[in-house]
């Protein structure tokens, strides 16, 4: 059992959904990232996601591909940030996890990112663009080292695939909602629901939603189909629109953003 397999479990005994927020880290700066992780887990989030930036965008709308460029244009690197993670990690008590490209897991080899992950304080990695044919290697790497290696299942995902790229997951499934790239989106597709319940059907594996959810409409509709709900870019939004004002209005908006969807997720669940 890893750190997200037992909070699945209890927040399953507890009858209660994940909501996992998303921040890109280094925007506006590695200390900010800190400080809004620490708010996050205060306002009761279950489980954080950590974008590590990357020059060539996988499935980022233009609000993540713009922060990632921010980030950049601070020379952050990967080992910045896995320290920035070392120092968060032990003042929160939701699970931390890492989003980027392969490319930068290649890099670094798999074997040894995975260790630096888990010494920076990371609990698992999603990896957007790590083919399912091509991750069997990474695949047990993690599992051998009890670090959860979350791969996505799209709209568009033929079912036979799905049911391989399930197989090959662990913590939890990421279920991108909509065919295309991330942001906020005014609806959401009408046959979503039939999807995750199709797949449901066919893994143990928790079921958390991702892409384009912004309001609480949006958890209304997939709150009660899913394990958890996932928010990316209308929080990285409201962190850029925030900072001209300076620290305590970005964490203000967190705050006002966050606590409203997490109110709604909590009424539905």
């Amino acid at each position: 059992m890893t750190i997200l397999d037992d909070l699945f479990v209890r927040l399953r005994a507890e009858k209660k959904k994940a909501f996992i927020p998303f921040v890109t880290a280094g925007d506006p700066s590695l200390e900010m990232t800190g400080k809004i992780l620490q708010r996050l887990d205060s306002l009761g989030c279950s489980i954080a996601e950590v974008g590590v930036p990357y020059s060539d965008p996988i499935a980022d709308g233009p609000v993540i591909q713009a922060s990632y460029t921010r980030a950049l244009g601070k020379g952050i690197k990967l080992k910045e940030i896995f320290e920035t993670v070392k120092k968060v990690q032990p003042t929160v008590k939701m699970p931390l996890l890492t989003m980027l490209s392969y490319a930068v897991v290649f890099r670094q080899g798999p074997a040894n990112f995975v260790k630096l992950a888990k010494e920076a304080g990371f609990c698992g990695a999603i990896i957007p663009d790590l083919l399912v044919e091509e991750s069997d290697e990474l695949s047990e790497i993690c599992r051998g080292e009890d670090f959860n290696l979350i791969q996505l299942v799209t709209p568009t995902t033929p079912r036979e695939r799905a049911v391989r790229i399930a197989q090959r997951s662990s913590g939890f499934i990421y279920f991108v909602s909509v065919t295309g790239i991330t942001g906020e989106r005014q609806q959401l597709p009408a046959n979503l629901l039939e999807q995750v319940r199709w797949l449901r059907e066919r893994t143990d594996l928790p079921i958390c939603i991702g892409f384009g959810i912004s309001q609480p409409e949006h958890v209304r509709m997939l709150g009660p189909v899913a394990d958890g709900l996932i928010v990316g870019s209308a929080l990285v939004r409201r962190i850029a629109e925030s900072v001209a004002a300076g620290e305590q209005a970005v964490l203000t908006g967190v705050d006002e953003l966050v606590s409203g969807l997490l109110k709604t997720l909590q009424e539905v669940s």
